[in-house]
């Protein structure tokens, strides 16, 4: 009896061991892990500004809460939260929409960089004299981000839950705690604050525990166990995120007061495909047996037929018919112009090239009106005319 109360004992320890988090409040939570992807997509995803990157700096980001790390029983001298959290306001205007938003030149730092540019502009001038080459001047920003972080509550909501049966059970207890960013945006040029946002971010700790108590021997001796885990979401974590979040809805705040603007993505038109009419291919066999009368009921392009009997026009002068006895089609001896009206100086609306087979609609003059297979008509000079070969 007693190896089967030791038995289940350790199998509840065992349990309670394998159900840590059960209240689904921590990294486990699919709600959760959900909002946190839903924040980090909309970070990279923002629309890139109209006018290009907007140089910024950041001098500060502190901590002005004044909070200690909560502890039971124990004066705390650590802070509840980081003391550089520049660093991540840094980090998320410089990646936030892909990077496409904000330059932000060196602030934190400026005494060092100004040292450090003296130093280089002391030596060029001891080494080089008065040919020593200057410095680049360094880059000026348009708009300052201040702010910081200007809150932190602890406990602000806590629970838990447990049961035992027969002295073995497990108990489950929550907390959290919220931490809130303020940011701002200051105009360098007139000292206005152009936009302010404040946000919010929740600090989640569970702890599960499992104990058994047995008594043995009418109540004489007793058996007890107890294993536990607690798990605290990182405080550096939070302020990370919170000042992500405030970026974001500090960009959406400038759009809405008109202090810049999302860039249009104007549609890219794509062109319809070209389709090359090729003329089938017709054997040489396939021709000898077509007769000249059945020629017009050829499923063929009359422009490929012509190419083809481009070398076989006629050029001598002897071999030239009068326009007066040309048949109804006549062949291009070159390649020409057809215009639209009958003037050399109106518009040129076709080239026909050489070979090519035009039928005759009227005529006037020097000028002959023709149609081509594809009934583009238009005027043109009739000596660059010649009867049809047959």
């Amino acid at each position: 009896m007693k190896k089967i109360i030791l038995i289940i004992a350790i199998a509840s320890l065992m349990n309670g061991c394998a159900i840590i988090q059960s209240t689904g409040l921590t990294e486990s939570d699919p709600v959760l892990t959900e909002q946190r992807q839903n924040v980090k997509k909309e970070f990279d995803t923002v629309t890139a500004p109209a006018a290009g990157k907007i140089s910024v700096a950041v001098y500060s980001f502190a901590d002005k809460t004044g909070q200690r790390r909560p502890q039971a029983n124990v004066a705390s001298l650590s802070t509840a939260v980081t003391q550089g959290a520049e660093t991540f306001l840094i980090q998320a205007l410089q990646g936030v929409g892909q990077g496409r938003w904000f330059d932000v030149v060196e602030r934190v730092g400026i005494d060092n960089l100004t040292k450090e540019r003296t130093i280089i502009r002391q030596m060029r001038e001891a080494y080089e004299g008065k040919d020593a080459k200057p410095l680049l001047p360094m880059q000026f920003a348009g708009i300052i981000f201040e702010g910081g972080i200007v809150g932190y509550d602890s406990t602000t909501t806590s629970g838990g839950a447990g049961m035992r049966v027969f002295g073995i059970g497990k108990q489950t207890q929550w907390s959290t705690d919220t931490v809130t960013v303020s940011l701002r945006a200051v105009s360098v040029n007139t000292g206005k604050v152009l936009a302010v946002v404040t946000v919010q971010k929740t600090i989640l700790s569970t702890a599960d525990s499992a104990t058994a108590l047995k008594f043995f021997d009418q109540g004489t001796k007793a058996f007890e166990a107890e294993a536990g885990l607690t798990i605290n979401e990182p405080g550096t974590y939070a302020v990370k995120a919170a000042t992500e979040m405030a970026v974001v809805e500090l960009i959406k705040e400038g759009v809405k007061k008109n202090i810049w603007e999302y860039k249009q993505e104007t549609p890219v038109a794509l062109k319809p495909p070209v389709v090359e009419n090729k003329a089938p291919v017709i054997s040489s066999e396939i021709k000898k047996d077509v007769k000249v009368e059945e020629k017009k009921d050829v499923v063929v392009q009359p422009q490929a037929i012509t190419e083809t009997k481009a070398e076989a026009v006629p050029s001598t002068p002897s071999e030239v018919k009068e326009l007066e006895a040309l048949p109804n089609e006549v062949v291009l001896k070159e390649a020409q112009y057809i215009y639209k009206e009958r003037d050399e100086k109106s518009i040129k609306i076709w080239q026909f090239k050489k070979g090519t087979v035009v039928t005759i609609v009227g005529s006037e003059n020097d000028w002959i009106e023709v149609r081509d297979a594809e009934k583009r008509k238009g005027f043109i000079k009739k000596d660059v005319l010649i009867g049809k070969q047959q």
